[in-house]
């Protein structure tokens, strides 16, 4: 079917049918349920037969080439089957890294043996995958890394560390960016995938100021990876990179524009907040008229940023991928969630500073607690300051300054 076209109607009744079937009614009635996994905790029978029912059909990666496992769909019947899943409350069981940022670039760049090998555990929801770029010397000025790779004839043999390692701790394998070569700088950076389980990885959460620890430390020590878990070519993994940095911009721009996802207890948006809060005037406007301003400012720049990441993401794949505009989306969906969340707290005002104790509810407390992990999103993925200098040169073409 093309992607814009053909009896996507036809598809609807295929996918109600299917989602009424097989999406268990205790995550209807419970739907806290499916963001177990996401958040680190154990997944409840439900959970888990949600995920393998997706993962066996496809359609946690809709898109994806069926020869792999994925769903073979069509954008349109991609955008149809997201629809109904909203209908019925059912969230996708089916993410990370493995689908946000490695997936996409394996179907890319990978050999035939690397797909076959890899694709089908993301598919299925059965391998998590963390991502092996910024070391504590080398952040912004990520070509620096340190971290070697030697080539021991029959095994690589890596040694080294890495920070901000999402998820390391919950992973069964990492995409990590390594130097084979000490002469060369950009040109000396190779892409291994290395199994977490391996003797001589070790991994060590940090703790973040909302009190989670998303984020890790992990250290290689004389860790032998198979040889023929080399990505792409030797020396060559700094393309591969940047790629994946468009997959992994675009996709994090696309969950940073929306509402507050992924949390256990659900929140209020910044309207319902601030009516119940706040209050509303005689004329059922929000009462205080300042706070009213700012709330509607953000929401159309929220409503513009959606609709241009949708355009964006159309675009990209009529044109083979993610560009460097994903670094504007990036930037703009940092900004506007952290002032989402930062109006939340302030439209819950005394009520919103709470961070334990009888005296706040759930999810005044969970505000507080996504207003400072939102800190990280101009942080992640790349910093504002890096994604500002790609939209200067890769976009506007300005001259570099130095």
């Amino acid at each position: 079917m093309a992607d814009f076209g053909g009896d996507v109607e036809a598809f609807r009744a295929e996918a109600r049918a299917w989602l009424e079937a097989n999406f268990p009614d205790e995550l209807k009635r419970d739907p806290a349920q499916q963001l177990a996994a996401a958040m680190g905790q154990p997944e409840s029978e439900a959970a888990k037969a949600w995920r393998r029912a997706m993962g066996e059909r496809g359609w946690g990666t809709p898109t994806w080439p069926a020869e792999y496992g994925g769903g073979g769909l069509s954008r349109a019947e991609a955008r149809v089957l997201a629809e109904e899943m909203q209908a019925i409350g059912a969230r996708n069981p089916i993410g990370g890294m493995g689908v946000m940022m490695f997936g996409p670039t394996l179907i890319e760049y990978g050999t035939e043996a690397l797909k076959r090998q890899h694709l089908p555990g993301i598919i299925k929801g059965e391998v998590r995958w963390c991502q092996g770029y910024s070391e504590p010397g080398a952040g912004s000025d990520l070509a620096g890394l340190q971290t070697r790779a030697e080539d021991k004839g029959d095994h690589w043999l890596v040694s080294g560390s890495k920070i901000w390692t999402s998820g390391a701790n919950l992973a069964d394998r990492c995409f990590c960016l390594v130097r084979t070569d000490v002469t060369k700088k950009h040109e000396g950076i190779s892409f291994l995938l290395i199994d977490m389980k391996l003797p001589g990885v070790e991994v060590r959460p940090i703790g973040l100021i909302n009190g989670t620890s998303p984020f890790c430390e992990t250290f290689f020590t004389n860790v032998k990876v198979p040889k023929d878990q080399l990505w792409g070519p030797l020396n060559g993994g700094w393309t591969i990179a940047k790629r994946l940095l468009q997959f992994e911009r675009e996709n994090i721009s696309a969950g940073l524009g929306g509402g507050n996802i992924g949390q256990a207890i659900p929140l209020p948006t910044v309207v319902e907040a601030a009516r119940d809060y706040v209050g509303v005037d005689e004329t059922g406007r929000l009462a205080d008229r300042d706070l009213r301003r700012r709330i509607t400012d953000h929401l159309m720049e929220a409503r513009s940023f959606q609709l241009t990441v949708r355009r964006a993401a159309d675009e990209a794949k009529s044109n083979q991928g993610p560009s460097a505009a994903t670094s504007i989306m990036k930037y703009a969906g940092a900004k506007i969630a952290q002032e989402r969340n930062e109006l939340l707290v302030e439209a819950m005002g005394a009520q919103g500073l709470g961070w334990e104790g009888e005296g706040y509810s759930p999810a005044e407390i969970t505000a507080m607690r996504t207003m400072l992990r939102s800190k990280g999103n101009s942080i992640e993925g790349g910093t504002s300051e890096i994604n500002l200098n790609v939209v200067s040169k890769r976009v506007l073409g300005l001259p570099d300054p130095k």
